[in-house]
Formats: C-alpha cells, sequence, structure tokens
C-alpha cells in the first residue's frame, strides 16, 4: 500500500472513531487548543492508549490539517528520506495545510530535524508514549518553542462526563449513592478509554504492548524475565517504599544499576511514577527511599491485587494520581511523603513555591469509629514538624471536621476530593 492511501486510512479511523464511540472533552483540550494560537510546537505526551491521538484529532478539528501515525506497522520500514514523501502525500490530499499532526514520530530516526523545519511555517501537534521523546535532539532545536501537555488515562470527573452523570453544586442522597457506585466501577476499570469499550481483558494488552514494545525492544533488554518480574512487583506494590538494593536482592537482580535502569525507563513509559520522602535536607531526600504508583487502578487491578482485597492501597494510588494530574496543571506543586524516624507516616506533603500547603492522609474509613489513632498521630506529628495546619484525611465516605490536640483535621470523602 502507498503512503498517500496509509495516510488517508489512518485519518478516515480517526473520523470514525470521533462518529461512531462516546468521545468527551478531556479536561486540558481547551488549554492545550489556545497554545496553538502562538507559534509554538504542542507535545501531547502519555502512557498508552491514553486517548493522544483523538485530543490531537480534536485540537485542529474543523481546521486545515494533515495527520499521520507513525506507530502503524505499514510504516515501520519508514526512513528519514521518507519524511518530505509524507509531507507531499498531505499535500496532494488535503491541498494548503495550517496544522500538521505527528503521532508516535520517535519510531522514525532524524523526525527531530523535520518537525524543526516544519514548525517554521506549520503549526505542529506531536504525541509521544514516551518521556524522553524532548530529551533527544527536537528539545536542543526547540528551546522555548514548544509546550508539553501530558495526557493520562480519564481522571473520575472525565469518567463521570463519560457515563453522562451530571455534576451539580449540591449532591441529595441519591446522588451520592450513585457516585459511590460509579467510583467503585472506576477504581475496579481504571481510566483507560478502550476498556468501555472491550471490556477489562484490553488491560493486559496495554500492558503487554508497553512492555514489550516500548520498553524491551527500545532498550534491548535481554533478561525479559527478570525485567516482567520487577514491572509486576512495582504494580503489584503500588503506594509502597523501595529501595534498589531491596529490590535487586527480593527478584535476584545483580545490579543495582539494572534496577535503576529499568525503572526509569517504566517511568519514561508512563506506566508508574515516583515520589521522594519529604526532607529539608535535599541530601536526606535523594538517599531516602521512594514510594511508587501504578498510572491506573485498572492496571494495578489486572495485574496485582483486585480493588477489593486491598482498598487503602488502590485509594491512596488514586489519590497519588489525581496530585500529578494537578502537578502537570501548575508548575509550581511539588508532591512528596513523609516519614519519621519512629515510622510516624504521611501519605503526601504538598508544597507550593516554599510553603508546606497541606498534609493528606488516605485512609478507608467510612465511620468516626474506624479512625486509625495512628494515622491521626502521624498528621499531627507532621503539623508540628513542617508548621503546616491544614490537615486531611481523605476517606471512603466520611465527612466531618475534628479537633485533635488543639489542630483541625478536615474528614473529606473521596469523591468529593476528586471532584474539588
Amino acid at each position: 500500500m502507498d503512503l498517500q492511501s496509509i495516510i488517508k486510512e489512518q485519518r478516515q479511523e480517526l473520523e470514525k472513531i470521533e462518529k461512531d464511540e462516546i468521545i468527551i472533552e478531556r479536561e486540558r483540550l481547551k488549554e492545550a487548543k489556545s497554545y496553538l494560537s502562538h507559534p509554538n510546537i504542542v507535545v501531547i505526551t502519555g502512557i498508552r492508549r491514553c486517548g493522544k491521538s483523538i485530543f490531537s484529532y480534536l485540537m485542529d478539528k474543523g481546521s486545515k490539517f494533515a495527520y499521520i501515525n507513525f506507530d502503524d506497522e505499514r510504516l515501520a520500514g519508514l526512513k528519514t528520506e521518507d519524511l518530505d514523501k509524507a509531507l507531499q502525500a498531505f499535500y496532494e490530499l488535503y491541498g494548503d495545510i495550517d496544522y500538521i499532526i505527528l503521532d508516535e514520530p520517535q519510531n522514525i530516526k532524524g523526525w527531530e530535524l523535520f518537525a524543526n523545519r516544519l514548525r517554521r511555517t506549520k503549526k505542529l501537534i506531536i504525541t509521544g508514549s514516551n518521556s524522553q521523546l524532548l530529551s533527544g535532539e527536537l528539545a536542543t532545536h526547540l528551546t522555548g518553542r514548544y509546550i508539553e501537555i501530558k495526557l493520562m488515562p480519564f481522571s473520575f470527573r472525565e469518567f463521570l462526563k463519560f457515563k453522562s452523570f451530571k455534576e451539580v453544586e449540591i449532591y441529595t442522597t441519591k446522588d451520592r449513592a450513585e457516585i459511590i457506585n460509579l467510583l467503585q466501577e472506576y477504581l475496579s476499570f481504571g481510566g483507560f478509554p478502550e476498556v468501555y469499550k472491550f471490556g477489562k481483558s484490553i488491560l493486559l494488552t496495554i500492558y503487554e504492548t508497553i512492555l514489550n514494545k516500548d520498553i524491551i525492544l527500545r532498550h534491548n533488554i535481554n533478561k525479559i524475565k527478570e525485567f516482567k518480574d520487577l514491572a509486576k512487583f512495582l504494580v503489584s506494590n503500588s503506594s509502597e517504599e523501595i529501595t534498589y538494593s531491596k529490590l535487586s536482592r527480593v527478584l535476584g537482580i545483580k545490579h543495582v544499576s539494572t534496577v535503576s535502569n529499568w525503572i526509569s525507563h517504566l517511568e519514561n513509559a508512563f506506566l508508574i511514577f515516583k515520589l521522594e520522602r519529604f526532607d529539608f535536607k535535599l541530601k536526606q531526600q535523594f538517599i531516602a527511599p521512594k514510594k511508587v504508583y501504578c498510572i491506573d487502578s485498572g492496571l494495578m487491578n489486572s495485574i496485582g491485587f483486585k480493588f477489593s482485597e486491598n482498598k487503602g492501597k488502590v485509594i491512596e494510588n488514586e489519590v497519588a494520581l489525581e496530585l500529578q494530574r494537578r502537578k502537570a496543571k501548575e508548575n509550581s506543586l511539588e508532591v512528596y511523603y513523609w516519614k519519621d524516624y519512629q515510622q510516624n507516616e504521611v501519605d503526601f506533603v504538598i508544597k507550593k513555591d516554599k510553603k508546606i500547603e497541606s498534609l493528606i492522609q488516605v485512609s478507608y474509613i467510612n465511620s468516626k469509629e474506624e479512625i486509625k489513632e495512628r494515622e491521626t498521630n502521624a498528621l499531627l506529628k507532621a503539623s508540628k514538624k513542617l508548621r503546616c495546619k491544614n490537615l486531611i484525611i481523605i476517606t471512603w465516605d466520611y465527612e466531618t471536621e475534628e479537633r485533635i490536640e488543639g489542630e483541625i483535621i478536615k474528614f473529606v470523602p473521596l469523591w468529593k476530593w476528586l471532584l474539588d
């Protein structure tokens, strides 16, 4: 099949998806569109199958644009010199164009120079499933000339929109019950759009594709079993502390540096992310254990434990995910966890600029009787140590304010916090 036919089919496929399926406006779509009014390249990064292609298509819909997806197996043999043929095919198909979407171009060697040349006369959107997309030659050529939007699987708010649940300012008892049922579904199935089209089994396919195509093949990993064991261990132990040396011993991987490199690959493919332990001394922060989280609760349920088996871990992971979404929108936001020498632990420390803005504990509780003293004690100790009075415990469905040892602790249901 010739290049022009492939490009035409790819676009028709996107148009069919928009016509036949439930497509919602993602939360950052308007923001992304606004950047196209300036001479920037807009780069959409995020985990495979989170909706980047449709997102970029909706950014240009109604305009004169061309689209090519380099992650198509029919384009596997495409070389640097063929990129100009793609541009020629665009003009032959669509005439004069204002926008060009390059979907997953990192598969083609030398694509950066091609993109840099295009952006001088066209508005350019680039998508990529690897955070290293911007670390190479493109970043060198485009200093200050691109805006990055990190796309994640559906947030809970986006999921409610997908389910046609209308948000209101005041929720009735019936509304709350429906929201909690939807929250259980969301935490069980996660936020990948295709799960609600093909069923939960698609998650295993997405997971294996990320490991095999985005990491093992790209980085020529030879110890495939050991690498997959590490990936499964991290997803199954989401919200737990890790050290590279301990992982090396537990999984029988000879070199700690190998563990470090593999974890970097998993992060770059957006499958996991890490939080550092907060400490005023940067050296201590650097050497302390990290906490690891998974990009999607549905993946956790498919690869690791089930939501019903460990609700506390799943909702902590969801809070970590939502904090990452908020951090992506607000660059001054920093997220850590806290732990002292007595093993008192606070799940999340939120820092904005130079100030600790809030301390957040996560606990699967539904009533006052279920409040764990060790969690409130840790929050109070961190409050004194970090000089922060904004203390929050995110619960399953318990809401109140309690004065404990002179400090006010707000108990907020997870669903309400996610929609805040």
